[in-house]
């Protein structure tokens, strides 16, 4: 008895903790939120409370002015080409690396593991692309997105293509398939859990970010829409108001996407993990 209440103060504790913790995401989220929605001249205030006067036209502003249309379409563009980029790559390297137990196989299975812990070298990786003389454009970012994201991928490939029986390639060997056979006809089905994680996963770390097209993107048409925020704050005026609106519209795919995928995701997760 005495254990059980020890147990119950214990998760009491613990749940009160992490409510805490979350009101330090919460609390700023409803301030950015609120602030959407105010006056140049109120949001300033930066204090949690609804708007005296509900400002909606603070979105078509920025919809308007920030060119939003055209940044959507270009982060629709960057992330759904490197997701795609990723998943054909990462789940091909998988496959080899596991399916061929060699010494080599496995030196290039850390080199990728590595890949977790390594951190980009930004000015070594735009001397690169200026040598490919993709520097400047979508593709450069395209093909920067994929390479930072396939470490990870390959991870999670790597412990489910594990769980796939190889009689199965076996048999299909004796078949007269070959290993493009292999792959595609029987590999590929089955690793549909995994690819979705992997496309929701990429989607959501290529969407957010905003250093890579700082740094590669030399066109501003060309910027995603977390770049479009620098339409509203200068070196000599900040509109927060239109700041705030920017920046909620930028976050709500990303919001949408995880609240309807987030099964996929934890179902991709354990999968590569457990089966791994």
């Amino acid at each position: 008895m005495g254990f059980t209440r020890k147990m119950a103060w214990r998760n009491y504790l613990v749940e009160g903790f992490l409510i805490l913790a979350s009101l330090l995401i919460i609390l700023p989220l409803l301030i950015m939120i609120f602030g959407s929605f105010m006056t140049s001249a109120e949001v300033l205030k930066f204090s949690l409370r609804l708007p005296d006067k509900w400002m909606f036209s603070n979105y078509t502003t920025v919809f308007r002015e920030g060119g939003l249309g055209r940044a959507f379409l270009n982060g629709l563009l960057i992330t759904g080409v490197s997701s795609i980029l990723n998943i054909f790559t990462s789940s091909a390297a998988s496959f080899i690396l596991v399916r061929r137990e060699t010494k080599w196989s496995g030196f290039l299975y850390m080199f990728f593991f590595m890949g977790l812990i390594a951190p980009m070298s930004t000015i070594t990786t735009i001397r690169v692309v200026q040598w490919m003389g993709f520097y400047g454009s979508i593709t450069s970012v395209i093909l920067i997105y994929a390479s930072l994201n396939t470490a990870f991928s390959v991870f999670l490939y790597s412990g489910f293509i594990r769980s796939i029986p190889k009689a199965l390639d076996e048999v299909a060997f004796l078949e007269g398939a070959n290993t493009f056979d292999v792959f595609f006809k029987i590999v590929t089905p089955l690793i549909v859990p995994v690819n979705a994680t992997v496309a929701i996963m990429v989607f959501m770390s290529v969407w957010n970010d905003i250093t890579i097209p700082l740094y590669f993107l030399t066109d501003s048409s060309d910027w995603t829409m977390p770049l479009s925020v620098y339409n509203f704050y200068g070196k000599y005026s900040r509109d927060w108001n239109l700041i705030f609106a920017d920046l909620v519209l930028t976050s709500l795919p990303v919001l949408i996407l995880y609240l309807f995928c987030q099964k996929y995701i934890v179902s991709g997760l354990t999968a590569g993990a457990v089966k791994g």
